[in-house]
């Protein structure tokens, strides 16, 4: 399979390489377009190939990979319509703020629209360790499966229906910012409690870290494993009320739903 990925910016780049990364699809077999030559330098050390000309990135590929801002898919759309044959070629958007219709409104061609399915991975991905989600639109499910497959290896993947994108985003891509936030507070905090910068940074990176693998290996609730070091009168107890006294969870929860 030939896949092309237009745009090579933080998601889209990152994609390119958690792909070739994870070796189901050869980096060969992956072409990433941007605008500007520099952008593209960083590709090379992993066998992708690369392109100036997203008309000409598409005319081989199996699947072409939607990855640039919403403003910009209009204009991506007019560049590669002409050249896209709906019989064989599947369009995969990352981005959930084009909405379906206008998306299958700037791709059709003499009467026909492409297999379209959308997938939303986050930057994690450049290491093998994204939650993606996939949703297909107008593709079968079959070619849903494809899509998914194509990210085996690059972490978690969930197929989920079009009205969970967005909730999926708040919790998976804006998710890596939000959790990193939490990494560089709890670091800050570090700081005052007596470590350097720099070692209090890779305590926290471990513990969320560690933290997550016990939830994959037991299966269970968060606060089952939360149980297990809350002695009572303990430090763990009064650090946790401390933090709810100070709007923690809500914090988190309004986050998530952008402070409505």
């Amino acid at each position: 399979m030939n896949i092309t990925i237009i745009g090579a910016g933080n998601m889209g780049g990152a994609a390119a390489i958690g792909i070739a990364r994870a070796g189901k699809i050869p980096a060969s077999c992956i072409t990433v377009t941007a605008r500007h030559a520099t952008t593209l330098a960083r590709f090379s050390e992993y066998g992708i190939r690369t392109s100036l000309d997203n008309v000409e990135a598409v005319k081989d590929a199996d699947m072409v990979v939607i990855a640039v801002k919403p403003w910009i898919v209009p204009e991506v759309c007019s560049q590669i319509r002409p050249l896209l044959d709906c019989s064989r070629q599947q369009i995969v958007s990352f981005a959930p703020g084009v909405s379906p219709e206008d998306l299958l409104g700037f791709l059709e061609k003499d009467g026909q629209k492409p297999a379209l399915t959308y997938s939303i991975p986050n930057t994690a991905i450049e290491v093998c360790q994204s939650m993606t989600f996939v949703s297909r639109v107008t593709a079968t499910p079959e070619q849903e499966d494809e899509v998914a497959s194509v990210f085996e290896g690059t972490g978690l993947v969930m197929k989920v229906p079009f009205n969970q994108l967005m909730p999926g985003t708040a919790l998976a891509s804006c998710g890596i910012a939000y959790a990193l936030r939490y990494i560089r507070a709890a670091s800050e905090g570090g700081v005052e409690l007596g470590f350097y910068a720099r070692d209090a940074v890779k305590i926290v990176s471990q513990t969320v870290k560690g933290a997550a693998a016990l939830l994959e290996a037991h299966g269970t609730h968060p606060e089952q494993e939360i149980d297990k070091v809350t002695t009572p009168g303990g430090l763990t107890i009064r650090g946790l009320n401390a933090m709810e006294k100070a709007g923690f969870t809500n914090a988190v929860i309004q986050g998530l739903k952008g402070g409505k």
